[in-house]
């Protein structure tokens, strides 16, 4: 069993192939994050409770009965802003009257084998519901009624496990998201290195690595797309941990649009790492009865160095996260025309590359960009998804007929997320109302 839920110790023990993960039900039902790291046989997790006796100004709660406990610097499963923790909180939830405090505490949790969908959202899937486990935590902050949905599934021989959150508001009225995260995790130490993924074109996924610093240290974008500016990924690893032995904690979103990680180190160096969509320009107005849905968050450990780390995604996400044919068969081997010809091509030009593409084994010919519009440059024609007949003058069936008689299959390039200023989409649309309506 990967998930298990230990009644007498009020903890929850998710275990993978090479980790273990614990969540305590502690007092007053707020849920504390006492373990994560490599995988342990027992439940005995005294000493992670607590970091140290909390100091001055960090806030008590009269009604729990152990004065160890301070929200400010316990570890918080899910901290929400603004109710005594002073560090990066996962949730912030403003209600009708302008509260933006946010109290989550347990009230009930199921268990259940396989991995349902997330709505409206990309997420990884069970293939067989005996593939995984998940653990859903029902939460609930009692003055404004909002409520959420702590989910967790275990693929417990990847050594890997995902979060992601769903908020309901369970009020009569509305009330407005003004940040949530996906996943909130807490180390009792900050001994490690960050590593991140920065790049341009051309120079993409560039890893970059820098001790971890007291205070906050975010990654994050608000380009509207991850892309490889920044990857909404990064690791927490140890010192002296390189690509074949030492201990890694990868985070990824599988999110493609504004995103956010911060690793956050308090005053007794401990680490809260949230990650999900950036705050930055956010807000989600839910009505009453409405939810909202997080992105999922991966989480991997290893003791054997970021190769194996990389390694235990690229598994999930081959067999978990991957849909359609191409998941397990091979894909054709192609030659594609833009490094060939760029902008300058036709009929017969591609058909000469065809021809010389079957005799040498390629199967699939791919029609780069150039074949629309007036496109003869990258600085215009974007949009114009119609075909150019100065390159085409039959159209585009003709050639790709020729293409499948020669035995090879055909494939066409267009980018769909970009207009060029200089195009008849952009003058047509941008000068005529009756083009709009």
């Amino acid at each position: 069993m990967g998930i298990r839920f230990y009644e007498d110790k009020n903890i929850f023990k998710l275990d993978t192939a090479t980790s273990s993960y614990v969540i305590e039900i502690f007092e007053q039902g707020y849920l504390l994050c006492q373990y994560y790291g490599a995988k342990i046989p027992d439940v005995n997790f005294k000493g992670y409770k607590f970091r140290e006796y909390f100091a001055s100004f960090s806030p008590s709660n009269a009604s729990v009965e152990d004065h160890s406990f301070s929200a400010d610097v316990s570890p918080l499963e899910y901290s929400g802003f603004g109710v005594g923790d002073f560090r990066k909180t996962a949730v912030a939830i403003r209600n009708a009257d302008g509260n933006n405090c946010t109290d989550f505490r347990y009230v009930s949790h199921k268990i259940y084998k396989g991995k349902p969908a997330l709505k409206a959202m990309p997420a990884t899937y069970a293939n067989t519901d005996d593939e995984c486990e998940t653990l859903e935590i029902y939460v609930r902050d009692k003055v404004t009624d909002a409520a959420a949905v702590l989910m967790y599934t275990v693929f417990e021989n990847y050594g890997a496990m995902t979060k992601a959150v769903r908020i309901i508001n369970e009020s009569d009225k509305p009330m407005d998201i003004e940040k949530v995260y996906s996943a909130s995790v807490s180390f009792n130490t900050m001994d490690f290195d960050i590593v991140h993924l920065y790049g341009r074109h051309n120079a993409e996924r560039n890893m970059a690595r820098s001790p971890l610093e007291h205070g906050h240290t975010s990654l994050s974008s608000t380009r509207g797309s991850s892309s490889h500016f920044h990857n909404p990924f990064a690791a927490l690893v140890r010192h002296g941990a390189d690509e074949n032995q030492g201990e890694v904690f990868g985070f990824n979103l599988v999110y493609s649009g504004n995103f956010d990680i911060t690793a956050d180190v308090d005053y007794y160096e401990c680490t809260r790492v949230n990650i999900g969509i950036n705050p930055d320009g956010f807000t989600w107005h839910l009505d009453a009865g409405e939810e909202f849905q997080t992105p999922e968050a991966v989480l991997v450990y290893t003791n054997e160095g970021l190769g194996e780390m990389s390694r235990i995604f690229h598994r999930l996400y081959l067999n978990n996260l991957i849909r359609g044919r191409y998941k397990t068969e091979k894909r054709p081997l192609l030659i594609n025309s833009w490094e060939a010809a760029y902008f300058d091509f036709d009929t017969d030009k591609l058909v000469s590359f065809a021809k010389a593409a079957k005799e040498v084994g390629i199967e699939m010919l791919v029609m780069d960009d150039g074949w629309f519009g007036d496109r003869n440059s990258d600085r215009s024609a974007l949009g114009d998804w119609f075909v150019n007949e100065e390159k085409f003058p039959d159209g585009l069936t003709p050639f790709i007929d020729k293409v499948h008689e020669l035995g090879l299959k055909f494939g066409i390039w267009f980018e769909p997320e970009m207009i060029s200023p200089i195009s008849v989409l952009t003058t047509v649309y941008g000068t005529s109302n009756e083009a709009h309506n």
